[in-house]
């Protein structure tokens, strides 16, 4: 257990340090309270100092959001070439994480925030953290993104392709670009005998494949936090006898006429939990998934791959190179469908990433065995 220290009232202090995305405690702590100018609190934060927060906890998002605006106005330098931009793009996101982390706030032994006119977020911590023990202290902008997720978890997001909503759970990347489920729903099932859901997370395609018949699935994944989800989500819509969820690294045990996979889309190390979703290092899972699937496949089965070519438009993937590693893995490309992005950021022209993004297609790849 990590503890932070720090001094109040002439007294050394310490409780216990929450951080999911594993930062470290911060080893300087001032406390802050209402009087605190944004500016100084920019200033120190850039500079290392975390400010332990004592004042009202409206005015403390008030200060965060201002502190943000100021991390805004560096002024962009000459356009790059897509790939240095991503990574500059990362490189600054990744800044920006660390300064707004230095506005701290305490949590009591039950998870309540002693602050004035501050939420109850004791179910929302409950449920990430686990039953509380004793005082601790975390990130203003970790607890909003909590108590946000717990709101998104007991609301649900509407899938118009299930017919439902899906209830994600913290950590558990949500559904919010309905695209790729689109595909998932209207590509043409070659069997409703069986089928595997590879990295399910919400268990949505699992859910989707179900609902349009699929008799018996296997879903996977081999996060606690997305097995959780993925049973709760299933049972939610009543389909917990129609689907098996197992703790798996990829695929489980045995063939399928299908084998469905969504993996991460780009080949970049992901800096938080739920950046798995979305980062995919060196890319093992996309390896894995198409080297391990043959093996997986019945023999006239297909392997759905669920990819969008982002990494292609910033330079850190080419369609040679996926297209090698299909013929590597002993597949065949059998058809292929094909969506454009409908979420906002694709029309976002003050996006880094815009030009990228504008020219994004995902597609589901059918593979067959060669």
């Amino acid at each position: 257990m990590l503890e932070i220290r720090w001094t109040e009232d002439g007294e050394a202090r310490s409780a216990r340090w929450r951080s999911e995305n594993g930062s470290p405690p911060p080893a300087r702590v001032v406390i802050a309270d209402d009087r605190l100018t944004a500016d100084t609190a920019y200033r120190l934060a850039c500079e290392g100092t975390a400010l332990l927060w004592r004042g009202d906890f409206h005015h403390a998002r008030r200060l965060l959001r201002a502190m943000a605006r100021r991390a805004g106005r560096r002024p962009r330098g000459p356009a790059l070439p897509p790939a240095r931009a991503f990574h500059r793009h990362r490189q600054a996101r990744s800044q920006l994480a660390r300064t707004l982390g230095m506005l701290l706030v305490p949590l009591d032994q039950d998870y309540t925030v002693p602050l004035r006119r501050a939420p109850d977020p004791r179910q929302a911590c409950t449920e990430v953290y686990g039953p509380a023990a004793g005082p601790s202290v975390t990130s203003l902008r970790e607890l909003l993104g909590i108590v946000g997720a717990h709101e998104w978890r007991d609301r649900g997001i509407d899938v118009p392709a299930l017919g439902g909503r899906i209830h994600p759970h913290y950590g558990v990347f949500a559904p919010i670009r309905g695209e790729y489920v689109d595909l998932v729903a209207r590509a043409p099932l070659v069997s409703h005998a069986r089928a595997f859901d590879i990295g399910t997370g919400t268990g949505v395609l699992a859910a989707v494949l179900a609902r349009r018949g699929v008799e018996r699935l296997v879903a996977t994944d081999q996060d606690p936090r997305a097995l959780a989800c993925a049973r709760d989500n299933l049972r939610r819509l009543g389909l917990a006898g129609r689907v098996d969820v197992v703790h798996a690294d990829l695929f489980p045990p045995g063939r399928a006429p299908l084998v469905v996979c969504n993996p991460p889309w780009i080949p970049a190390k992901p800096a938080t939990p739920l950046d798995h979703a979305v980062y995919d290092p060196g890319g093992r899972m996309l390896s894995g998934f198409l080297h391990g699937l043959a093996a997986h496949l019945e023999p006239d089965g297909e392997g759905w791959l669920i990819l969008s070519d982002l990494a292609e438009h910033l330079a850190l993937r080419t369609r040679a190179e996926l297209l090698a590693a299909f013929a590597t893995a002993g597949l065949r490309v059998v058809d292929r469908l094909r969506t454009r992005p409908r979420h906002p950021r694709a029309f976002d022209e003050t996006d880094p990433l815009h030009a990228a993004r504008a020219a994004e297609v995902t597609s589901l790849w059918r593979l067959g065995r060669a």
